[in-house]
Order: structure tokens, then C-alpha cells, then sequence
């Protein structure tokens, strides 16, 4: 009988855990040794246990607490356990999509680096862009400053955003404004969400050529820098439809107005 038994050094070296916590499973009555030797009152444990340690190696690395594991242990069942591994399985997937949206997130402020690296800000270029949701919230000439805050930080609590860095945000205006000059008429602000969907509700911002261009300083010398666009489309036989997309870059480095840049891009009709 006794070759059927594994000291709790064995058994702790055959699950890779130190004895201590096999001794602290013990003492908590969450794992009790098959056996104590009669001789020297060491703990002696059998195979068969080894799907119980598991279990509740497993449990543990899912961050469920010991009072839990205690009350599965106490009714364990398949139901008991295929209920508790379903909810640990739906925390673990919104745990990933954050992480997933937090590297997106990285990349996208990396890129953004990159960018500020190696730009030249006099060029006008034309790119091609991914096709892209955007959650939207419509604006006008007079919403102030403190409203559009209020509007975005409602959509980012109905988006279930932890925090504002977890999405890339800009301001959109129409060509037409653009050609008519009014260079005020901003009509909506977005929101780009990592791994959104295509729902109804959201706006589609289409995938294909682009121009883009980039603008350095205070909003004032921005019609400037759209008619420099409207130059370089005429010149190329470009039409361009749509939105113009603005999107600061480099708000974590600069303290000044004056070092602000905005990204523009405008879709260019095929």
C-alpha cells in the first residue's frame, strides 16, 4: 500500500508548487493529504488527487478567491464547475479585449511618434487607409468646449471605456464647408474604438486614397493650410469628397499651442 503514496515533496514537484502550499491547502481544509504516515506524521498524498491540485491550480491562476474555490470544493459537481469556468471565462475574454485594445492603442501613439520623427510638414501626400468605424457625436458652430466634453465622455461610458487614453479621438468637417470657406462648421467629433464592428449608428470611414497633410499650431492659420490641399488636388486632377478627418498627434509631448499638430486626411473620390 505504501508505493501508492507520494510525500508531499513528491507530489508538490510533480505539480511544480512548493510543499508550502500544499501544507497551507491543508491547513485551510482546502486539500487534505490521503494519508498521514503513522510513524513520522508526514503528509502522504495518492494520484488520484492530482485533478483536485489541478483544479485548484487552475482556479487560483484565474484569480478566483480561496473562499470560492472552497465552497466548489465543497459541491463539486460538473454543474458547479462548468458554472464557475464559464463566468471566469467571460472575465478572462474582456480581460484580452482590453489588452487588445490597449496594444492597439500603444501602436497607434507609437506610430504617432514615428510620425513626429520622421514627418515633413510642408508635404501633402496621398495615402491608403483601412476602412474604419468611428463612433460619432454631432457638433455645430455653437457647441462650446466644456459640451463637447460632456459629449464624449458620455459616449466613452457607453462604449465601457475605462480610460479616454484607450481611444484615439479627432473632429471632422465637411469638403463642403472647406470650399465654401467656412472653415468653422465642424459637424461631428469622433471616436475610434479598438475592434469596433460595423454597426448601425456608427460612422464608416471609407477605405482608399487619401490626401494627407499636416498643420502646426493654433486653429487660426488652419484655412491656410487647407487651401495649400486644395492647391495640390487641382494641380493633381484629385477631387476630394466627404470629411476632412483631424486628428491632433502629439498632445503628450508639447505644452504649447504653438507646437500643436493636426493630422488632416481627405478622402480622395475614385
Amino acid at each position: 500500500m505504501k508505493d501508492k503514496y507520494l510525500t508531499i515533496g513528491q507530489f508538490a514537484a510533480m505539480h511544480g508548487i512548493n510543499k508550502k502550499t500544499l501544507m497551507w491547502y491543508d491547513e485551510i481544509g482546502l486539500l487534505k493529504p490521503a494519508a498521514i504516515h503513522p510513524e513520522n506524521g508526514y503528509r502522504l498524498y495518492t494520484y488520484y488527487q492530482s485533478p483536485i491540485l489541478e483544479t485548484i491550480l487552475l482556479l487560483r491562476e484565474l484569480d478566483v478567491s480561496i473562499e470560492e474555490i472552497r465552497l466548489f470544493m465543497q459541491n463539486r459537481s460538473a454543474a458547479s464547475l462548468k458554472d464557475l469556468l464559464d463566468e471566469k471565462i467571460a472575465d478572462l475574454c474582456r480581460s484580452i479585449t482590453h489588452l487588445q485594445a490597449v496594444r492597439e492603442t500603444l501602436y497607434t501613439h507609437r506610430q504617432n511618434m514615428v510620425t513626429l520623427l520622421t514627418m515633413d510638414l510642408s508635404e501633402i501626400a496621398i495615402v491608403e487607409k483601412k476602412e474604419r468605424c468611428l463612433v460619432t457625436v454631432d457638433i455645430h458652430k455653437d457647441t462650446s468646449f466644456e459640451q463637447e466634453v460632456e459629449l464624449i465622455t458620455a459616449e466613452t461610458l457607453k462604449y465601457q471605456l475605462g480610460r479616454l487614453h484607450q481611444a484615439s479621438y479627432g473632429s471632422m468637417i465637411s469638403i463642403a464647408s472647406l470650399q465654401k470657406g467656412d472653415f468653422n462648421d465642424y459637424s461631428k467629433l469622433f471616436i475610434e474604438l479598438p475592434f469596433l464592428a460595423p454597426k448601425d449608428g456608427l460612422h464608416i470611414q471609407p477605405a482608399g486614397k487619401y490626401l494627407r497633410a499636416f498643420h502646426k499650431g493654433g486653429w487660426d492659420k488652419i484655412p491656410l493650410r487647407y487651401q495649400a490641399v486644395f492647391d495640390y488636388a487641382a494641380q493633381q486632377g484629385l477631387t476630394l469628397t466627404g470629411y476632412s478627418y483631424e486628428m491632433g498627434i502629439n498632445e503628450t509631448v508639447i505644452d504649447r499651442i504653438e507646437d500643436y499638430i493636426v493630422q488632416i486626411e481627405i478622402p480622395i473620390l475614385s
